[in-house]
């Protein structure tokens, strides 16, 4: 999957989202998603990277424990058949619910 195409992903879920943060004091009111590509996983062979796929990862963050929201991103990553792993974690500092979805494209 291309930036582009993960972009076109994102726009259809349908609320802000920015790569790796907003800028300082620009941040939308909750819910919002922040992603990146934090390490690439490359296989190699004959001393190059014979294939190469990056990990995503996409950070979904709101101020209330919303399943609904949940599943309409889980139901865009399905219908773009892609895989992922999913954890959960609440911010004290923020004051924010962080549901992490990683992938491998």
């Amino acid at each position: 999957m291309t930036h582009d195409e993960v972009l076109a992903m994102l726009d259809t879920i349908g609320i802000p989202y920015a790569y790796d943060h907003f800028a300082e004091g620009e941040s939308p009111d909750p819910p919002f998603i922040c992603f990146l590509y934090p390490q690439a996983d490359n296989f190699s062979a004959d001393n190059i990277a014979y294939f190469s796929s990056n990990e995503l990862d996409i950070e979904l963050y709101t101020d209330y424990k919303n399943p609904e929201l949940e599943e309409k991103v889980e139901a865009v990553f399905t219908d773009n058949e892609l895989y992922f792993e999913k954890s959960e974690v609440w911010i004290e500092s923020e004051k924010l619910y962080e549901v992490l979805y990683t992938f491998a494209v």
